[in-house]
């Protein structure tokens, strides 16, 4: 297989990835809340903005290596927290957080995750981020965040755009528990798709393994409840002050789309806001992340660094989001489109496909940095 030929698009790592992977697990990694209306107003939004392509630039030379939170990156993005990452794949964390570790962009590992942070955390090395859900037991959220600072993670992660679960149809319908329940209907879906299903044996069923070893693995549950909704909190802002007082490393707040909230962040001293709207798949009356970004810049200044996620599926949506006010941009279902639909090679491919398309974008642009790029914004982009 030519990757290049057959695969040139994250669109299609899309395609083979469902193909590859149990029906339960496509649903679970692909589908929004309600009639995913906001995951809509993602790919709509991004597609709106637009740039005045450049003439007679020269040679273009687009340096794509980025200072982030005083760390050196490779690029200006990076592997979003995506719970139960070894649902989708067998072995993704792994995959991902070594994928990281060599190609020098963050990986972010969930509360939620298949496997460990003692084991994810020397995989992903110096760019390893660990993501919080927060629990409701301070005893047990200070041991978390000792686990994951003793596995290496440097940066914290609080994700605040969870208060409740989101009903995410799709997933019903699929008939998803977690762990999976073995049914005639499981049965078949994995003796279907042989590779997930073999990777799946060597590895073990997926669990949420990190909640899980705070809780009582016999207690009564529901079809939909997990270990991580047995320990889950509801933060505050008294819980934020605690967790900048318990966590030694930068302190990053994800889920934040208002304008106010965001100041608020920064008056209580965390060290950067990720703009996101969960990709849809928590609450659908929203406006895009990429909607919201601008307000939420104008509002900071220009010195807070900013994180956007939701509806990233290329290179060239990295500057957009560049251009409209982001220091960094995440992608989370897109990795996993990628591990799924290669396995080990997945991640490198993906790289490849973002970088290339950042790079030949730039080139139409006459950008040789990101800097640049609100420059080339069309004019009507700049007057939305």
């Amino acid at each position: 297989m030519d990757l290049d030929l057959d695969l040139p698009a994250t669109s299609d790592l899309r395609k083979r990835a469902r193909r590859r992977m149990p029906h339960f697990a496509f649903e679970y990694l692909d589908s929004a809340t309600g009639a995913e209306l906001q995951a809509k107003r993602n790919r709509e939004a991004l597609d709106q903005i637009l740039f005045m392509p450049q003439i007679l630039s020269g040679k273009p030379a687009p340096q794509l290596a980025t200072k982030f939170l005083d760390q050196e990156f490779d690029r200006p993005f990076g592997i979003a927290p995506l719970g139960m990452s070894g649902l989708i794949w067998p072995g993704a964390e792994s995959l991902l957080a070594s994928h990281a570790h060599s190609a020098r962009i963050p990986y972010c590992l969930s509360t939620v995750a298949t496997r460990l942070p003692e084991e994810i955390g020397p995989k992903a090395g110096d760019m390893g981020w660990f993501q919080l859900y927060c629990p409701a037991d301070p005893d047990i959220r200070r041991d978390m965040l000792h686990r994951a600072r003793n596995a290496g993670f440097t940066k914290l992660i609080l994700t605040v755009d969870v208060p409740d679960d989101s009903r995410r149809e799709r997933q019903r319908r699929a008939r998803l528990t977690l762990p999976p329940k073995i049914t005639p209907r499981v049965v078949y879906e994995i003796a279907t798709h042989p590779a997930w299903a073999l990777g799946t044996a060597r590895i073990g069923a997926p669990r949420i393994v990190l909640p899980e070893s705070y809780v009582d693995s016999r207690a009564a549950r529901s079809s939909i409840e997990h270990a991580g909704h047995l320990i889950r909190g509801t933060p505050d802002w008294d819980t934020l002050r605690a967790l900048r007082n318990e966590w030694p490393g930068h302190l990053i707040v994800k889920g934040v789309m208002c304008p106010d909230a965001a100041q608020r962040l920064q008056a209580e001293g965390v060290d950067a806001i990720w703009v996101s709207n969960h990709s849809g798949r928590q609450f659908e009356a929203g406006p895009a992340s990429i909607t919201a970004l601008p307000a939420i810049r104008a509002a900071l200044g220009p010195d807070m660094p900013l994180i956007l996620d939701s509806g990233i599926e290329t290179g060239l949506d990295v500057l957009r989001a560049r251009a409209l006010g982001a220091d960094f941009v995440m992608l989370g279902r897109a990795w996993h489109y990628a591990v799924a639909a290669l396995g080990p090679k997945g991640p490198a491919h993906l790289h490849h496909i973002l970088t290339e398309d950042m790079r030949l974008n730039m080139a139409q642009l006459g950008c040789d940095s990101c800097e640049q790029l609100p420059q080339r914004l069309w004019p009507q982009t700049q007057n939305r």
